[in-house]
C-alpha cells in the first residue's frame, strides 16, 4: 500500500485532566505524547467530509479520514499546532518503510489499529498481557521495531481470539516535523 497521510489531534499532557486520566487508567508512564490512529485518543480533524474532501481521500471502508495528496492535509490544517500530520503505511512490507525517505517527517513506530475501527490495541485496550506489556511501548506510545509488532500482532490474534481489538493491522507511523 502506498503513503497515505492523515491528520489528528494531538493528546500530550496539554490535555489537561483528560490527559493526566489515561495515564493514571493506562498505567504507561512513559507517554509524553500518543501518536496514533486511534479515533477516540487523537481524532481525526477530518470527520465531516467536504465535497472537497472526497476529492482527495481514500475511498475505502474505515480509511475515509486520510488522504493520498499531504499538500492538501496541509493546507487544511496550516496555523493548527495542536494537530499531527502523520503519514502512513497499512500492513507495510519492509521494502516500502526504506522507500519512504520524506525528510519532512520523523520515523514514530508501529500502531495496532482494529481492522473494523479505529482503536489502537496497543495503548486504548486497557492492555493485553499474553501478547506484550505496555513497557515496550514507546514514549509516544508504538512500537519501534517491525518484528516486534508483527509478534505482537500474531499473540493477540492467538491469544485474544475473541476480541475484536486483537483483530488487527500493522501501521507505520512518520510524524510531520516541518
Amino acid at each position: 500500500m502506498p503513503v497515505i497521510y492523515a491528520a489528528v489531534k494531538r493528546f500530550d499532557p496539554a490535555c489537561g485532566e483528560p490527559w493526566q486520566k489515561f495515564i493514571e487508567w493506562s498505567g504507561l508512564t512513559q507517554l509524553r505524547q500518543v501518536i496514533s490512529l486511534d479515533g477516540i485518543l487523537c481524532p481525526s480533524i477530518f470527520r465531516e467530509l467536504t465535497t472537497e474532501d472526497w476529492q482527495h481521500n481514500v475511498q475505502e471502508d474505515f480509511k475515509t479520514s486520510y488522504f493520498h495528496d499531504l499538500d492538501y492535509v496541509l493546507g487544511k490544517v496550516a496555523g493548527d499546532e495542536r494537530v499531527n500530520v502523520l503519514a502512513v503505511i497499512q500492513e507495510p512490507a519492509p521494502a516500502e518503510l526504506v522507500a519512504f525517505a520524506d525528510p519532512r517527517f520523523v520515523w514514530r513506530g508501529f500502531d495496532l489499529i482494529e481492522r473494523s475501527g479505529e482503536v489502537s490495541s496497543l495503548v486504548n485496550c486497557g492492555g493485553f498481557p499474553k501478547a506484550f506489556a505496555g513497557s515496550i511501548l514507546s514514549e509516544c506510545g508504538l512500537l519501534t521495531d517491525q518484528a516486534k509488532a508483527l509478534n505482537v500482532q500474531r499473540l493477540l490474534r492467538e491469544n485474544y481470539p475473541e476480541e475484536t481489538h486483537a483483530d488487527c493491522d500493522v501501521w507505520a507511523i512518520w510524524q510531520w516535523s516541518s
